[in-house]
């Protein structure tokens, strides 16, 4: 079985002692490849060098966060721009809008999310989507802006039933993590159960959201099984379905990993 981890942040400081380990664990849990989104212009070098060290696996995306967004965010975007012609990346994130921790920026979030969701209109990248207590508000802004150049994943989708099928009607996929196993997620597992396999990918968003048994501890790539199992049993179907078509979905979503795959 062949799994790909569309959301996992293995830059990040919490996996400095023992990223090879790390990568070699989800390596040997069949993942395949590891995406990892950005998180702002601080975050860049980071990604670089995990992305270069394990070039075998990790792919990077390029994005402005939205909670790392503050008042300079014209700057903060320009910088980000140059980075485009810097790396090869796989998609933009992580991107979108986020009214959880913090509203004060709430008009520089727009502008963010607005100018990345034409960068990748016009570069021919899927996005990456972060949404807190605002996915309405994201649904709207690519509604407005779709112009079936868009495609993409809602990263950590945790919305009902109709908000998936206007995600799935504007061309995107929802990533399920974690989030799914929890005994809390009763009514996330009820509506995933009435969407199409074919809009589904997988993601861990490391170290973050571990699924159970490992909740309260650092999350990991070799953590997607868990969640393919919670799928499965949703699905009535054995994990190597699970696998083969969500694998097919993020293949599909990514196309320059269908690329790197033919070159080697």
């Amino acid at each position: 079985m062949e799994w790909i981890d569309t959301h996992t942040h293995l830059f990040l400081a919490e996996f400095d002692a023992d990223r090879d380990e790390v990568i070699q664990r989800a390596l040997q849990a069949g993942v395949r490849y590891m995406l990892l989104p950005n998180i702002d212009e601080n975050s860049l070098q980071a990604l670089y060098a995990c992305t270069q060290q394990y070039a075998y696996c990790c792919r990077a995306m390029l994005g402005l966060h939205p909670c790392s967004v503050h008042e300079n965010v014209t700057g903060q975007l320009q910088i980000i721009a140059r980075a485009f012609n810097e790396k090869k990346f796989v998609a933009i994130g992580e991107i979108g809008l986020d009214y959880y921790w913090d509203t004060r920026y709430r008009e520089q979030q727009l502008q963010a999310f607005r100018t990345q969701l034409q960068w990748a209109a016009e570069w021919q990248l899927p996005v990456s989507i972060h949404s807190r207590s605002a996915l309405d508000d994201c649904i709207q802004e690519i509604k407005q802006l779709q112009r079936g150049q868009l495609t993409g994943v809602f990263h950590c989708f945790t919305g009902t039933l109709q908000q998936a099928r206007q995600i799935i009607d504007l061309g995107f996929a929802l990533g399920i993590g974690g989030v799914i196993t929890f005994q809390k997620s009763t009514a996330l597992r009820e509506t995933i159960s009435q969407i199409s396999l074919q809009h589904i990918v997988l993601e861990t968003d490391a170290p973050y959201l571990s699924p159970v048994p490992f909740r309260g501890k650092r999350n990991e790539s070799s953590r997607i099984p868990c969640i393919a199992q919670t799928l499965a049993s949703l699905f009535h179907c054995e994990e190597q379905e699970i696998a083969r078509i969500t694998t097919a979905n993020a293949l599909r979503i990514f196309p320059t990993l269908v690329e790197d795959m033919q070159h080697k």
